[in-house]
This record gives structure tokens, C-alpha cells and sequence, in this order.
């Protein structure tokens, strides 16, 4: 793939699927360890070539209504990855011009998608990567829903129970929909997940990091609210149709793995990290330690030049932060070897001493 001049730095695309060559890609959030064995039992004896339920495949609901809580199968919606999870909620619960409060630095998808659909996405600042709750109140008063993300992409960061539990309460009162992205639940390093709960809720998920099922493209949104699912459904009718039958099938057997599995691949992901955190804190940089997920965002000096000759000059791929809303700082994903996560560090290092 050539990359021109012309197309420096403009959007994160110009490196998704970038490789070979000696490249170490410290770029796209997709998991590197193998998922399951057991989900390709699924493709065995599989022959079913139609359409699928738009809501979603039963067998796949009932799974996810089991890892729920008993949640309500009818609850859920099976979608195209947590993207389209994200899009449906966004348009089942907003018109245009509404408002939904996102905190930053943020996913990189959550901006477009919101003005995609002509929603005004509102910035709830944090410090160190938790939500500041004096801002928080001060802005949701004019906005649809909140939008929270924890474990962080980019930041690593989770967001203190204390202040899950005052959200969840603020905005039952307020009648706020609070949408939660919660892709990296499993990979959490401090303390189990907090799951937020009640009618006001829209849960986001997908089979991409847990089960490194990315390419399969099932994700899901689950909420008590009625009219929220129908809604979704009635557009994704329209809009997708039915998610992949066969990858449904195989999401199924992934639930089935022993909760091991998880376990075994969270303690690589926290090896990973501490060897990343380590080594960018030796080498001077400035940022917080992950909790959970699996990136870093280290502030830099001049971040899109340091991007860019990082990966002119020493074949090194990182993403600006500004694409995540902070330009202080760039994003590093440790979803690879340890061998190569030391290779990138020594490039990098010797890039910051070379300047």
C-alpha cells in the first residue's frame, strides 16, 4: 500500500491492514491471541443458507440472556459488530440534532458516527482518564444520553464504581439513556466488572476482544427498554438485515468455553502491559497505567510529526491523538508478541534520543 503525502495522517484507515516489510504495528485494537478451537465445531455440520431473525438467531440470545442474568432474550439485538450496535442505539433513541455526552479522549469512531446521524456529540473532559463528576452534571442536562466507555479505548482507563453508581442514578432521575461500550469488559486487570443496570440502560458488546473474533462481526446491544429494541430492529431491517448465521453459531460455542480461557488470556494481555507501561516510563514518556483494555496513550512532543517519522523512519505504527480527541498524545495497542512490543520500544526509543 502506498501512502501519499497528500493522505498523511488523515484518518486512522491509512493503516488498518498495514504490514509486512519489518513493520511493528502498535496501530489496530485486534487481538493477536488465537480465539477458541471449540467455535469452529459449529462450521462441522452447519447447512443453513437463508435469512436469519434481523433480532438476532434464539440460540445466540438465550446465551447471552444467560450471561446476563437471566436477562430477557427479547432484550437483545444481534448485530454487525458493536459499531452497528452503537449506530442502531444512536438512531432508536436520538433525532437530529440531539445531544449525547461522550467523555474524552474517546473512541475514534464515536464523533463520526454521532454526526453521521446528525447527533451533537458533547465532551465531558476527564482527569487522568475518570470522569469528573462536577462536569458531568453540569452537562447532561441537554443531552439524550451519555455515552460511557470503560475499560478505554484509547486510554486503558476504567471508570471508578463510585462513578458508575452516580451516573446510574443521576440519570434514572433525569430520565438519561446511558449507552455503555462495554467491548473490554473481560479484559479488566484491577477488579471484576461493574455492570450498570435498570431500565435506562443500552449495553454494548461484541465477541471481538474477549474471543479475538473480530473478522466475525457479531456484537450486540442488550436494554430493558422496549421501545429501544423495536426500535433497532425496525432499522436494522432496512438497513443490514440479519447478522452472519454461521458466526452467530460460532459465538454461541464461544460461550460455552470454560471462563479459564478468559482468565488465561487476560494475565498475557496484564503481562503485555506492564511490559509496555514499563518501557515507555523508562524511556521518559508521560502517561497512566491501563486498567484494562489494551492500549496506552503516552503524551509526546509534537505527536503527528512524531506518528508519521516513527513510521517513515523506523517502521513503527502508533495512531495521533487526535483522532481520540487529545493532540497532546499518541495511542500504542500491545495486541502483539512481547518480542515484537520490546523491538517497537527500542525503535522508539531511538527515535526520542535521535531528536
Amino acid at each position: 500500500m502506498v501512502i501519499y503525502m497528500s493522505d498523511k495522517l488523515s484518518s486512522p484507515s491509512i493503516f488498518i491492514g498495514v504490514q509486512g516489510n519489518g513493520l511493528i504495528s502498535f496501530g489496530s485494537g485486534q487481538p493477536d491471541l488465537p480465539p477458541p478451537q471449540e467455535i469452529f465445531d459449529a462450521m462441522k455440520n452447519f447447512k443453513a443458507f437463508g435469512y436469519g431473525l434481523i433480532q438476532g438467531q434464539q440460540t445466540l440470545r438465550y446465551a447471552l440472556s444467560k450471561e446476563c442474568g437471566d436477562a430477557d432474550e427479547n432484550n437483545f439485538v444481534v448485530t454487525n459488530g458493536a459499531s452497528e450496535a452503537l449506530d442502531l442505539t444512536f438512531r432508536s433513541i436520538c433525532k437530529p440534532k440531539d445531544k449525547i455526552l461522550i467523555h474524552g479522549p474517546y473512541y475514534y469512531s464515536y464523533d463520526p458516527m454521532l454526526k453521521f446521524n446528525h447527533i451533537e456529540p458533547v465532551i465531558t473532559e476527564t482527569v487522568k482518564g475518570k470522569i469528573q463528576m462536577d462536569d458531568f452534571e453540569q452537562k447532561i442536562h441537554d443531552c439524550k444520553a451519555i455515552l460511557i466507555n470503560s475499560p478505554s479505548n484509547p486510554t486503558g482507563r476504567i471508570q471508578e464504581i463510585k462513578t458508575l453508581k452516580e451516573i446510574e442514578k443521576i440519570c434514572k432521575d433525569l430520565g438519561k439513556v446511558i449507552i455503555s461500550d462495554e467491548v473490554y469488559k473481560d479484559l479488566i486487570y484491577e477488579r471484576e466488572n461493574y455492570m450498570l443496570s435498570g431500565d435506562h440502560i443500552v449495553t454494548i458488546n461484541s465477541f471481538s476482544k474477549t474471543f479475538s473474533m473480530c473478522g466475525f462481526r457479531v456484537g450486540y446491544l442488550y436494554s430493558n427498554d422496549k421501545n429501544i429494541v423495536k426500535n433497532a430492529i425496525d432499522i436494522k431491517t432496512h438497513a443490514s438485515m440479519n447478522t452472519n448465521i454461521l458466526a452467530q453459531e460460532m459465538a454461541v460455542e464461544a460461550l460455552k468455553v470454560p471462563k479459564t480461557f478468559v482468565e488465561k488470556q487476560r494475565k498475557i494481555w496484564e503481562n503485555r502491559r506492564d511490559i509496555i507501561y514499563e518501557g515507555l516510563c523508562d524511556i521518559g514518556l508521560d502517561l497512566w497505567k491501563p486498567e484494562g483494555a489494551f492500549y496506552v496513550f503516552p503524551k509526546v512532543k509534537n505527536p503527528r510529526k512524531t506518528v508519521w517519522e516513527l513510521y517513515k523512519k523506523h517502521k513503527v505504527i502508533t495512531y495521533i491523538g487526535d483522532w481520540f480527541g487529545d493532540p497532546t498524545r499518541i495511542r500504542l495497542s500491545y495486541a502483539l508478541t512481547i518480542d515484537k512490543i520490546e523491538e517497537g520500544l527500542k525503535r522508539i526509543k531511538k527515535y526520542l534520543n535521535s531528536g
